[in-house]
C-alpha cells in the first residue's frame, strides 16, 4: 500500500511502481477475461467441418446439396427426445453466424431458429438459432467436393458452440444417399430408353420385314398375274372353234384320211400343230386329230 505523507491538512499518497502494479493487476486481469469474451455481435466461428469428394458431376452434386437445403430438417441433432427429428429449418441465401466463404465453389445454407440447447453442439445451452453452411467445390467434369459446416449460436450471450461432427456427417449422409438415388434414377432412365430404343428397333425391323415380304408377295402375285396372262393370252391364241355346220375330225392331215369323228359347229379346239392348210387340234374330250384350217375360227 502507498505510504499517507502527513506534511497537509489532508494525507498525501506516495506511490511506487510495485504500488501501481498492485493496483492495476486485477483490473488489466478483469479487462483480460472481459476481452475473451464473444464481443456482442461477433457470432462466427471457425470449425474443422467436414469435407467429402463424390464421383459425381457438379450439377448432379449441386441438384442433391439445394434439396438438402431446402428439406427443412437439421440432421444430426434433436432438442426432444420423443421429436428425435429436428424440422423447421428454412433455406437461406446467408447468414452472420459464418464468416463470408473466400474459397472456390457455390455455397448454400440453413437455418434453424428459436432452437433450445440442441444436443450434439459442444457445451449448448439457451435458446438460439442452428447453421449449416454447405460448399459445392468442382473439382472437375465427373467429381465434386463438398465441405459442411455447422453451428449453434445462443440468440442471448451471443456464444458460438460447434458441433461435435454428428450434424455434418448425417447432412453429409443424406446428400450422399440423394446422389446415389439420382445417379440410380438416371441409369434406370437411360436404361429404359435403351430398351425402348431397342424395342422401336425390333419394331422397326419387323415393320420392313412386313413391307419387305408384302412387296415379295405383291410381286409374285403380279408375276402370277403375269403368267396367268400370258397363258390365256397363249391359249387364247391357240383356241379355235369349229364353224358351221361342223366339220370332219381326220386322221391325217389330207382328205382322203379316215374320218375320225365330226365336230358340231362352234365345238372349240385347242391347236397344237400348225401346217400348211391343216392344224392339228385337241377336242374338249381329249380327242387329237386334223381339221382342214378354212373349218376353223377365232374364238371371239
Amino acid at each position: 500500500m502507498p505510504r499517507p505523507c502527513n506534511d497537509g491538512f489532508f494525507p498525501r499518497w506516495t506511490w511506487t511502481s510495485d504500488h501501481i502494479g498492485e493496483f492495476l493487476g486485477p483490473i488489466i486481469l478483469i479487462l483480460c477475461s472481459v476481452s475473451s469474451l464473444p464481443a456482442s455481435g461477433n457470432t462466427t466461428l471457425t470449425t474443422p467441418g467436414m469435407t467429402r469428394e463424390f464421383a459425381a458431376s457438379p450439377d448432379e452434386v449441386r441438384q442433391a446439396v439445394m434439396s438438402v437445403s431446402h428439406d427443412q430438417i437439421i440432421h444430426g441433432t434433436l432438442v426432444f427426445d420423443k421429436e428425435p427429428t429436428l424440422t423447421g429449418a428454412e433455406s437461406v441465401d446467408s447468414t452472420p453466424l459464418f464468416d463470408p466463404w473466400q474459397g472456390p465453389g457455390e455455397v448454400y445454407y440453413k437455418i434453424h431458429k428459436d432452437v433450445i440447447a440442441p444436443r450434439h453442439f459442444v457445451d449448448s445451452g439457451d435458446q438460439g438459432t442452428i447453421a449449416v453452411r454447405y460448399v459445392v467445390i468442382p473439382v472437375n467434369a465427373e467429381r465434386t467436393r463438398v465441405k459442411i459446416d455447422a453451428v449453434y449460436v445462443e440468440s442471448a450471450r451471443r456464444v458460438v458452440h460447434g458441433s461435435d461432427g454428428s450434424v455434418e456427417k448425417s447432412e453429409m449422409q443424406e446428400i450422399k444417399e440423394r446422389i446415389e438415388a439420382a445417379q440410380e434414377a438416371a441409369l434406370e432412365a437411360a436404361d429404359a430408353k435403351r430398351r425402348q430404343q431397342s424395342a422401336e428397333l425390333v419394331r422397326q425391323t419387323y415393320v420392313r420385314q412386313r413391307e419387305d415380304e408384302a412387296a415379295r408377295l405383291g410381286n409374285a402375285q403380279s408375276a402370277q398375274q403375269q403368267l396367268e396372262q400370258q397363258v390365256k393370252d397363249l391359249r387364247h391364241a391357240l383356241e379355235r372353234r369349229i364353224k358351221a355346220p361342223g366339220a370332219d375330225l381326220k386322221a391325217a392331215p389330207f382328205q382322203s384320211a379316215a374320218n375320225l369323228k365330226t365336230l358340231a359347229a362352234y365345238t372349240e379346239v385347242i391347236v397344237l400343230i400348225v401346217s400348211p392348210h391343216w392344224l392339228g387340234i385337241e377336242t374338249p374330250e381329249g380327242q387329237r386329230g386334223w381339221i382342214y384350217e378354212d373349218h376353223l375360227e377365232p374364238i371371239p
